[in-house]
C-alpha cells in the first residue's frame, strides 16, 4: 500500500504499471474444429482453505467450505460427466494434502487440476522468498497429483505481487489466470519485455462469488437471484460467441453447489452446446501459444 500515492512521480507510475503489463493479444483466428468461440470453465477447490488462507479457524466456517468437498464438487463432476465436458479445477496444496483421493476423482474425470497457492494465502502479503517457496512446495504437492505435464496458477482471491508474474514464469507454468487486462487470452509482459507466459484472463463479474457467497466480516450477503446471475454469464457467453473469443468462468464448489444454483452451471452448458469448443484453460493456453508461434 503506497500511503501518499499523490507523491509519486511519473517515472515511479510507469515503472509500477508496467511490472506486469498486458502484452500481444493471443486471440486466435480460429478455434479447433470451426467453433464460434471457446468455453473455459473453472472451479475454485478453496474449500476448508477459504477460512483458514485468511488466518481463521472457526467451526462452522471450515463446515462450509468442507461442503464445497463433499457436495460441491461431486454435484459439478455429475454435470459436467452429463454433458461430457471438460473443466480446469484450481486447489490449494492443503487442500489437496487433506484429501488426496478428491484430486484424483477430479483428474481421472478428465478434467484439469492448477494451482491456487499452498493454503489460499494472499501473495500481495509475502516476501519474494516465501512466496516463491510456498508456490514450490505447492507445485510438489499438486504435479503428481495432476496427471503430467505443466501446470497452470491462479492466484488465491487474484492477489498479485509484484513478484507473482516472475515467479510463474520462472518455474515454467503453462499459464496464468489471475489478471483481468481483457475478454481474450493474451501474453504477458514482464518489465517491458514480452515474457511468452499466457495469461487466461479472470473477470469479477464472471465468478460466482461476487453475487452469491455470505460473509460476516466484511458483511456481505447475496444480493443477486440466481435468475440474474445465470442472464449475466449468459450474456458474457453470448458476446464471446458474438466476437470469436473466450467466455471463461470462475465458479466455487461451496457457492455454486447448492440445490437452487448448480442448474446455473447446466444451463450455461446447455446454451453453448453446438456451438463453442469446450476446453480446459491448459488446453486453450496451448491452442492460442501454437497459434502465436510463442
Amino acid at each position: 500500500m503506497i500511503e501518499q500515492p499523490w507523491t509519486q512521480s511519473e517515472a515511479d507510475v510507469r515503472k509500477l504499471i508496467g511490472r506486469v503489463r498486458a502484452g500481444q493479444s493471443l486471440r486466435p483466428a480460429q478455434w479447433p474444429g470451426g467453433a464460434r468461440a471457446a468455453v473455459a470453465l473453472s472451479f475454485d477447490c478453496d474449500h476448508e482453505c477459504f477460512e483458514l488462507g485468511g488466518g481463521g479457524a472457526a467451526m462452522g466456517r471450515l463446515a462450509w467450505g468442507e461442503f464445497g468437498r463433499r457436495v460441491g464438487v461431486p454435484r459439478i463432476l455429475a454435470v459436467l460427466a452429463r454433458h461430457n465436458v471438460p473443466a480446469s479445477f484450481f486447489m490449494p496444496a492443503m487442500c489437496a494434502l487433506l484429501d488426496p483421493d478428491e484430486s484424483r476423482r477430479i483428474v481421472g474425470a478428465g478434467h484439469e487440476l492448477g494451482l491456487h497457492g499452498w493454503i489460499h494465502e494472499n501473495n500481495s502479503k509475502l516476501d519474494a522468498a516465501t512466496e516463491r517457496d510456498l508456490m514450490l512446495r505447492a507445485h510438489d504437492v499438486i504435479a503428481p497429483l495432476a496427471g503430467g505435464g505443466r501446470l497452470g496458477f491462479r492466484s488465491a482471491n487474484w492477489d498479485l505481487s509484484a513478484n507473482t508474474i516472475e515467479i510463474v514464469a520462472e518455474m515454467g507454468l503453462a499459464y496464468d489466470s489471475s489478471l483481468m487486462a481483457d475478454d481474450d487470452p493474451y501474453e504477458l509482459n514482464i518489465d517491458g519485455r514480452p515474457s511468452g507466459l499466457v495469461e487466461i484472463p479472470v473477470e469479477w463479474l464472471r465468478d460466482d462469488a461476487v453475487y452469491l457467497l455470505f460473509n460476516r466480516n466484511p458483511a456481505t450477503r447475496p444480493w443477486t437471484p440466481p435468475d440474474q446471475v445465470f442472464d449475466i454469464f449468459a450474456r458474457e457467453l453470448d458476446g464471446a460467441i458474438a466476437d470469436g473469443g473466450l467466455f471463461q468462468l470462475v465458479m466455487h464448489p461451496f457457492v455454486i453447489g447448492y440445490r437452487s444454483r448448480i442448474w446455473i452451471l447446466e444451463a450455461l452448458i446447455e446454451r453453448a452446446q453446438g456451438r463453442v469448443w469446450f476446453a480446459t484453460h491448459k488446453q486453450v493456453a496451448e491452442w492460442v501459444a501454437q497459434q502465436a508461434g510463442l
